[in-house]
């Protein structure tokens, strides 16, 4: 059974949310403040984390900065604020996902079934690229056998398009799959983490790993 943690202090929607989910068959775990949400999920186990963004003592950001730091555990996060900026931010901290309020309980159900399907799908598998290895039993990724440090969201999305090498995969495509949502016309997430990951693979040559095909997406060559 899976074991999800909400943190989330406004009680209506906490309540809501448990009682939907636990309908679903998972196991919940509910705490309404920051302080109090951060040492449980760093306490337990949990396979997903549901975060709001304002809480009282510590807010949703600042806890997925520190969870993120000691743990991999998913975490989609949960705000009011829903401009592109803010979305930007709560994943360029961490997060696997960001809905904002108020959401229909389908549209979070499925988002938590994306997010549990990529993690099944990115298990066990040990790939290469030119001079990449990346062994994801341990969420490792070297180049020329020296570590990269990545953040979740680059390393899923370098996975991905590694998964899918030799094919051009759109920018919808990579929302659906690594973030896990519709395409937005205004937001530019996936070109802001491709540069991202091309800073990080430090290559003189910039499309050397990582390809742009104008205006259609991405694609690593072999």
């Amino acid at each position: 059974m899976k074991k999800i943690l909400i943190i989330e202090d406004e009680k209506n929607i906490s309540s809501f949310v448990k009682m939907e989910l636990e309908f679903e068959g998972y196991s919940t775990v509910v705490e309404e403040d920051g302080k109090d949400g951060l040492n449980t999920a760093l306490k337990e186990n949990f396979d997903l984390i549901l975060l709001d963004l304002m809480l009282p003592t510590l807010n949703g950001l600042e806890i997925c900065r520190r969870l993120k730091k000691e743990k991999d555990t998913p975490i989609i996060m949960l705000s009011a604020r829903d401009s592109v900026m803010d979305k930007v931010t709560g994943l360029q901290v961490g997060a696997d996902d960001y809905i904002a309020k108020p959401f229909a309980i389908e549209e979070l159900l499925a988002r938590i079934q994306v997010v549990f399907r990529r993690d099944k799908n990115n298990s066990s598998q040990n790939l290469k690229f030119k001079d990449l290895t990346i062994d994801s039993d341990s969420y490792v990724v070297k180049k020329d056998g020296q570590d990269l440090s990545l953040t979740n969201k680059e390393y899923e999305l370098l996975l991905y398009l590694v998964q899918h090498k030799d094919k051009v995969v759109s920018r919808n495509t990579l929302l659906e799959n690594v973030w896990g949502y519709d395409y937005e016309p205004e937001t530019n997430i996936v070109d802001v983490y491709i540069r991202y990951l091309r800073n990080k693979l430090n290559s003189e040559d910039k499309e050397k790993y990582i390809q742009t095909v104008r205006y259609v997406g991405y694609v690593m060559r072999t």
